[in-house]
């Protein structure tokens, strides 16, 4: 799950100004492709920035299954915070989530996902949360979220379908609690100008659970 999650979160861009990791421009899309652990394709994500301001973009996706199949469809807005970009914690859910409880009273809180401009190795960035809670009539669900150690960890040039890029590495813990508990850790890349390029997912014992990667761009 948290593959097509971060999918949405990390690819994301805001003005020049604002950011100088990602595009700011109304128009630009990208596509985002999800693997399994043997290299199969899982899902594909478009995105395509329909509408900016001087500080926030509104972004919509589009969540295909691996036969091209359309699963859902969603928005959601990205803000400029304290020379960077802040994600809205509701960012972090996978589109076709909401489907699932969109006749449901949900409530959703945690702390935002933080992306500066000036990242550089060695770097340790904050944490970041979300919990969600599902009212079924009479029949409660939660979900609990959280991303720690976030910091960056190198740099590397990465080749996707995309493009060739040369990025900086985020790596972080991941934890989901929604009846038991999951953790593993995370490594994404990222570049200037475009966002994030690659990433993986890895359980308790270092092998990769999941990946995805920059299969498309244009602006």
């Amino acid at each position: 799950m948290l593959t097509v999650l971060f999918l949405i979160i990390f690819t994301i861009g805001i003005a020049q100004e604002c950011s100088d990791f990602y595009p700011f421009e109304e128009g630009t899309s990208f596509q985002i492709t999800s693997y399994s652990r043997k290299g199969k394709t899982a899902a594909v994500t478009d995105y395509t920035i329909t509408e900016t301001s001087a500080s926030s973009a509104t972004v919509k996706s589009t969540l295909k299954d691996d036969k091209g199949e359309v699963l859902s469809d969603g928005e959601f807005v990205i803000h400029c915070k304290n020379n960077g970009v802040s994600m809205d914690v509701k960012s972090l859910l996978n589109p076709q989530l909401f489907d699932q409880f969109k006749d449901f009273k949900t409530d959703i809180s945690g702390t935002d996902i933080i992306i500066p401009n000036d990242l550089s190795v060695g770097m340790a960035l904050p944490d970041a949360t979300m919990n969600m809670a599902v009212d079924m009539g009479g029949i409660s669900m939660k979900m609990d979220v959280s991303l720690t150690d976030r910091k960056v960890i190198g740099e590397e040039s990465v080749t996707t379908p995309a493009g060739t890029f040369d990025c900086y590495i985020i790596s972080y813990t991941s934890n989901i609690k929604m009846g038991m508990n999951r953790t593993g850790t995370a490594k994404q890349w990222f570049a200037k100008g475009v966002g994030m390029v690659k990433q993986e997912d890895y359980n308790k014992k270092g092998k990769i659970t999941s990946s995805s990667e920059l299969t498309k761009f244009s602006r």
